[in-house]
This record gives structure tokens, C-alpha cells and sequence, in this order.
């Protein structure tokens, strides 16, 4: 099995298909129908284990967003998740309604289930394709805030009786985004000033406890009452974003998991699904699909997003990448936990509309970036990745990093780097070989750096080498961040 997983990775990584698709295959193969024949059709456990994985998931998703390119993107994003999510259920719902001839309850739950976004389905198809910042951000920041609001309107509609007033699902939803907002950002604070003064024992806990507390935050979002999904995003963002000790190894601890999370998850769905009864709801998929993705998308990029003047070949963009991934499948499972009728129809529309509409949008998203000219490949370079390690009695810190193809560190000697005094590269480790570096020293692609910082100093030596790896050694005066430092 594992072998499987390794190489759906590698197909998925050359095809620029999104995992999700041959995920679900391999446990549609292995299931009912399929060479496997297990039968299994637990919707309860697969929701359990579902929302499980999506913590991991957004946990994970929230390490890896950069605050520099969120922040000019997040109101934008806010608009999105919220005026776009009802846009989107309310047109949806309407085509499921009149196309379709579903009752409304059942169209309203197929509306609101596929209004969420999935970050990893999108940003695995376009990896390749470096974009502008603004547009990351947005689409990174609306698929973290989505879920929240889409997870309220699911429940209540799965509800059995009669579901609330508008304005009553109105102030649930402010209600559980605020209180979401104020325990995730309390819980990411307190555990990024915790990690960064209290030295753990061993290395290898960092990755564990930055994980513990993003599931806590999640816990405690959900017991009091919030939305546990939103809290352990912004908690996860503000760990990431917090330079925490040892975060190389944190952030491949936290990737690592975060396929783990996708496969087992996609594999269970693909279990849960009986492909025989996939046929009869094929084209009501694809009819609703074909809404959503050319009128119900569009429309709430271009009203949401009028505000704020972007350029239509980006709100184009953001249009068709607006991709549906395992959060709506999952999302699915509610009505049938809940005995909704119908619900089962539910599941196999939105099953059959998230796999057709992939399989269309994931391998043409790269293609349609290149033909608006949206790439940006002075933003194709990895951000340099820097290891901390506390030296508790000394009261410093040891700072190493690798060099990638891309920096512009590349060609800088050692002097030129300008670091602020209290702190020193004391080790160049090049070709396998280690040397002590002199002022002189030029700087090359894959060198490894040893750098000691006391400190008082160790965020402006880190800020500053992430400024010459970007800009050069004319970083500061160019623009490019960093100022320069000056040694009496």
C-alpha cells in the first residue's frame, strides 16, 4: 500500500492531476465494484476520520502561508468566503432546483457543500506555474476561510425539521467565525511565545508540540461553540509565520502529515462510494458542475472582488481555480449521518461532480495562467529556509541554511553579507567538505552556512540573510527588504 501512495504521488506530481483523483481511484478499486470487493459504508466513521484529516490538513495549509502575501490579500479573501459562499449556494441550489428537479432541501445541501474551495487541489496543479502574490494569497486565504461558514450551513440544513430564518443563520455564522477568530489567534500567539522561550529537551519535539497546538486549537474552538476549522488555520498561520526553533524540520514534519491526512482520507471516500449507483446521477452532476463552475464561480469572483479593482485576467483566473476537493465530499457525509432523505443522492451528485470538474479544471489551470500571462518568475524562487536552534546557556542561537539554485546569495562573499553585529557565519560546508569562511569567502549554489547569532540580534541576522537571498548583496538599498547593517 505504501508503495502505492509513493508512486500516486510521483504520477500525480508529473501529470498535474491533484492527488484526490487517483487517491479515490485506489479506494474505488479496492472497494465494492472493484478487484478488492470490501463493502464498506460506515458514513459516521468516514466523517469522523474526514474531519480528523481536514485539521491535519488546514493545519498544515496554515504552517505554509506566508503573512507577507495574505496580508494585502485578506480582505479580499474575507469578501470572498462569505458574499461568494452565498452567491454560490444560491445559485447552485437554484440549478439543482429547476435543472436538476431535486427537492430544496437536497439542492440547498448540494449548494452549500460545493462552495468550498481546496487550497491542495489547486495549488498542487500549480506548482509549476509561478504566480503574482495577490493571487495565492487570495485563493490560499479563501480556501482556509471557507470551510467555516460552509460547514454552518451544511449542518443546518442537514437538521432534521424545518431549517432557521436567514438572519438566525446570519448571526450563528458571525457568531462562530468570531469566536473561531479570537480563540485561534489567542491559541497561535501563547504557543508561538511558549515555543520560542521555553527549550524543549529534544529536537524532534518542536514538530510534535507546533501540532498539538493547532489540534488544540481546533478543540477549543469546537467546545466553545466556533468554528474549530477557522481557529486552527489562524492559529497553524500564526505559528508559521512566528520563526520558531527547528522550523525546516517542522514544516516536512507537518507536510508529511499532511499526506498521510489525504491519502487515508481520499481512500476512505473512495471505499464509501458504490460505483454502480454513480450512473443514473452522472449528468445531473455534470449539469450542476457546468453551473457552478461557468456561472454560479464567475459570478461571485466578479461581485465579491468588485471592491478592490483587480484585473480581470486575475479574477478570471481565480474563477477556474476555483477547484473541489475533499472538504465538499466530506461535507457530504452530514446528511447522511443526519438520515436526511435523499441524502445518499446527495453524495454520489457532489462525488461525481468534484471528479469530473478536477479532471477538467486541474490539468488546464497552468495553461490558462500562461495564456492570461499571469506567471511571475521573479517569484519562482523558494523563500530561503532557515534552521534555528536555541543555544539556552549560551544565549544564543545557531542559525543553518542552504543556499538553493535560485538565491541570489549565489556570487555574495561572506563580508558582503552584512550581518549585524553579534553575529557570524563560522562554517561553509561545500562539496562534502567543511571550512571556516573568510571575509572573502564568495558564497555558491548548495553551499551549507553555519551562522551563531546572540539573541538580542538573532531576528535581524535572519531577516537580513532572507534580504540577500532575494536582492543580492545590494539588499536594502534596491528595495528588496532588509536594511542594511551597520558594525561600530
Amino acid at each position: 500500500m505504501l508503495l502505492v501512495a509513493v508512486a500516486a504521488v510521483r504520477i500525480s506530481s508529473r501529470s498535474g492531476l491533484p492527488s484526490l483523483l487517483i487517491y479515490l481511484g485506489i479506494g474505488i478499486a479496492i472497494g465494492q465494484d472493484g478487484i478488492g470487493n470490501v463493502v464498506f459504508d460506515n458514513a459516521e466513521l468516514t466523517q469522523v476520520i474526514g474531519y480528523a484529516a481536514l485539521v491535519v490538513i488546514l493545519a498544515e495549509g496554515g504552517l505554509g502561508t506566508k503573512w507577507k502575501e495574505i496580508k494585502p490579500a485578506l480582505p479580499a479573501a474575507i469578501v470572498l468566503s462569505l458574499v461568494g459562499v452565498a452567491i454560490s449556494v444560491g445559485v447552485t441550489a437554484a440549478a439543482a432546483h429547476y435543472l436538476v428537479g431535486l427537492e430544496w432541501r437536497q439542492a440547498l445541501l448540494i449548494g452549500a457543500v460545493v462552495s468550498s474551495t481546496d487550497a491542495a487541489a489547486v495549488f498542487s496543479v500549480l506548482r509549476k506555474v509561478p504566480l503574482p502574490s495577490r493571487i495565492t494569497g487570495v485563493l490560499e486565504a479563501e480556501s482556509g476561510f471557507n470551510d467555516a461558514p460552509v460547514v454552518i450551513l451544511v449542518v443546518a440544513f442537514a437538521t432534521v425539521g424545518p431549517v432557521d430564518q436567514w438572519y438566525v443563520l446570519l448571526g450563528k455564522i458571525a457568531l462562530e467565525l468570531a469566536i473561531g477568530v479570537a480563540i485561534g489567534l489567542t491559541v497561535g500567539f501563547v504557543g508561538a511565545y511558549g515555543l520560542r522561550h521555553v527549550a524543549l529537551p529534544a529536537s524532534g519535539l518542536y514538530p510534535i508540540a507546533v501540532m498539538a497546538i493547532a489540534v488544540a486549537a481546533y478543540a477549543a474552538g469546537a467546545m466553545a461553540h466556533g468554528s474549530g476549522f477557522l481557529a486552527v488555520y489562524l492559529a497553524a498561520m500564526v505559528l508559521g509565520n512566528a520563526k520558531l526553533p527547528h522550523w525546516p524540520a517542522t514544516r516536512g514534519f507537518a507536510d508529511g502529515l499532511g499526506w498521510i491526512a489525504q491519502i487515508g482520507m481520499f481512500v476512505l471516500l473512495g471505499l464509501l462510494v458504490t460505483p454502480h449507483e454513480l450512473v443514473n446521477d452522472f449528468w445531473p452532476a455534470v449539469i450542476i458542475g457546468l453551473v457552478l463552475t461557468m456561472v454560479a464561480r464567475p459570478l461571485e469572483v466578479f461581485v465579491s472582488l468588485l471592491p478592490f479593482r483587480i484585473p480581470w485576467q486575475e479574477q478570471v483566473l481565480m474563477s477556474w481555480a476555483g477547484l473541489r476537493g475533499a472538504v465538499p465530499i466530506i461535507l457530504a457525509t452530514i446528511p447522511m449521518v443526519s438520515g436526511i432523505e435523499g441524502s445518499e443522492r446527495v453524495f454520489n451528485i457532489v462525488f461525481v461532480l468534484v471528479v469530473v470538474y478536477t479532471l477538467v479544471q486541474g490539468p488546464t489551470l497552468p495553461w490558462l495562467a500562461r495564456k492570461l500571462k499571469l506567471g511571475n518568475q521573479a517569484e519562482a524562487a523558494s523563500d530561503l529556509g532557515i534552521e534555528s536552534a536555541p543555544l539556552e546557556k549560551l544565549r544564543g542561537h545557531l542559525l543553518s541554511l542552504a543556499i538553493p539554485p535560485a538565491s541570489r546569495m549565489h556570487g555574495v562573499e561572506v563580508s558582503e553579507l552584512r550581518l549585524p553585529a553579534g553575529a557570524s557565519v563560522t562554517l561553509v560546508v561545500r562539496d562534502a567538505k567543511s571550512f571556516v569562511p573568510m571575509p572573502s569567502t564568495v558564497l555558491r549554489r548548495g553551499d551549507e552556512l553555519l551562522v551563531v547569532a546572540t539573541d538580542p540580534v538573532r531576528d535581524a541576522a535572519e531577516a537580513r540573510l532572507r534580504a540577500v537571498a532575494r536582492g543580492g548583496k545590494l539588499a536594502g538599498w534596491l528595495g528588496t527588504g532588509g536594511e542594511p547593517a551597520r558594525r561600530p
